[in-house]
């Protein structure tokens, strides 16, 4: 479990104490919805790191929830006074012969990233997603996203291929790179 300290307000700073703020990281549930979504959207509207520039609205994301808990998916989200800070998510391809290939998804609020969050949450993920089955996790990052990518290799991840402009915000083209991890099967 992680722990940061903020300065509450009060009396003056030589007299208050620090009060610790947990952030856990948990299995996503039907309740995590409408904070989900919130962190979803803040996180798409930098229009930096997301393929979507947007959340979904709130009844698709309540279904998409509810349909991952039932699955037993993948998914968890860091959560800190009630409220979603971040996720990280694998779901499996749907044909048959690449359904042991997942999909990485993943973001953090800006206040909550390089704090060790994406390590805890993307490492329950691979727990989880191997215990689902999965032996190959695929991801696509920007290639300038340093942060993530040194994050994805400590993990693990492999380097596959650069993708020349393969993702585009506000009109300006940004090369990504393709990673993917191999897990060894439980048995």
């Amino acid at each position: 479990m992680l722990t940061t300290w903020r300065v509450m307000k009060g009396p003056p700073l030589e007299l208050q104490s620090c009060m610790p703020m947990s952030v856990v990281v948990v299995p996503i549930a039907e309740s995590h919805a409408e904070s989900f979504r919130a962190c979803l959207d803040a996180v798409a509207r930098e229009k930096k790191y997301l393929a979507q520039f947007e959340a979904l609205p709130l009844d698709r994301i309540r279904g998409f929830v509810r349909e991952s808990v039932a699955a037993g998916a993948a998914q968890f989200v860091a959560v800190e006074d009630s409220r979603v800070v971040g996720w990280c998510d694998i779901f499996p391809a749907w044909a048959d012969a690449i359904r042991h290939c997942g999909h990485v998804g993943m973001g953090l609020l800006p206040a909550h990233r390089g704090r060790g969050l994406g390590r805890q949450l993307l490492s329950a993920c691979l727990d989880k997603a191997r215990s689902n089955g999965i032996t190959r996790v695929e991801l696509e990052v920007r290639a300038d996203n340093e942060r993530a990518i040194k994050l994805y290799e400590r993990m693990g991840f492999s380097r596959e291929a650069l993708k020349r402009h393969g993702m585009r915000f506000g009109g300006e083209y940004h090369d990504s790179v393709q990673m993917s991890l191999i897990l060894e099967d439980e048995a």
